[in-house]
């Protein structure tokens, strides 16, 4: 008896540790992603890709149209299953835990379109509805205010300029004080005054608030100046990642740029 004792005590003791370890992990580790793979048919959305991204960091996900990007970033919201592999976001599966998730992690495209016929005000108080917001008026108002967009609330979101609904979703995506932000293309359609406001702003609430951030953009002289890290990808696959100035002195190349062509033509099979 006191053998089998020994036993079960080993036994929690062990499962103990291992919960233990696993939730020291996810205390520096806001996304992890082992192996996860995302299959269409036949094609290969996502292939065999590990990553994390650590608490309050910010990591460029970069590569050419068709990479795997936006795939991967539906994955981590949980609107899309991974085929195989292991994705948490914040130490919670984005699947299972989606309804609690939704409360620490927020989306923002320059390509998704919010409701034309309601007003910014009217698009925004919904959010805050769905978000569970206290005080929504106040926090609203700071957001648009945060962005210039104080003076266009009762427009119509319809009615709005393509850079005005880029600002319109930053504004939405901030709502419920997430605490990891995907940001896809967050200066389209901008000017580059407004461009630079825009990352001023990104820039100051990520500090501020130590989020966790994945960021694509096609401008590589943005990425460079916002990121700490990169990951390249290619049909769906890893093909490079590491802090940009290393990857820079490295290859021996001047800018991103040169190292998006380079990689994107090495995938290829290029020399």
């Amino acid at each position: 008896m006191h053998h089998n004792q020994n036993i079960s005590f080993l036994s929690n003791k062990s499962l103990f540790l291992k919960d233990l370890c696993g939730t020291l992990f996810f205390m520096e580790i806001a996304i992890f992603a082992q192996h996860a793979t995302k299959i269409y048919g036949k094609v290969k959305a996502v292939d065999d890709l590990s990553f994390t991204v650590q608490r309050g960091e910010m990591v460029g996900l970069l590569g050419p149209n068709g990479a795997g990007k936006t795939t991967v970033i539906h994955m981590l919201l949980g609107l899309l299953a991974p085929t195989s592999g292991n994705i948490r976001v914040l130490g919670l599966s984005p699947l299972k835990d989606r309804p609690l998730l939704a409360q620490k992690i927020n989306f923002s495209s320059a390509y998704v379109q919010l409701p034309s016929n309601l007003k910014i005000i009217e698009n925004m108080k919904i959010f805050a509805g769905l978000y569970g917001i206290s005080r929504p008026l106040e926090k609203i108002k700071f957001l648009l205010n945060l962005f210039n967009m104080d003076h266009l609330a009762k427009r119509l979101t319809g009615a709005l300029s393509a850079g005005e609904k880029t600002r319109l979703n930053l504004c939405k995506a901030l709502l419920n004080d997430p605490e990891v932000l995907l940001l896809d293309e967050p200066t389209a359609s901008l000017d580059p005054e407004m461009a630079l406001n825009v990352r001023n702003v990104l820039q100051k609430i990520q500090k501020e608030r130590h989020l966790s951030v994945i960021y694509t953009s096609h401008n590589m002289v943005e990425v460079q100046e916002m990121c700490d890290r990169v990951l390249f990808l290619n049909h769906g696959r890893e093909v490079l990642q590491g802090k940009p100035h290393e990857i820079l002195k490295e290859l021996q190349y001047k800018t991103l740029d040169e190292v998006f062509i380079a990689v994107a033509r090495r995938k290829e099979g290029a020399t």
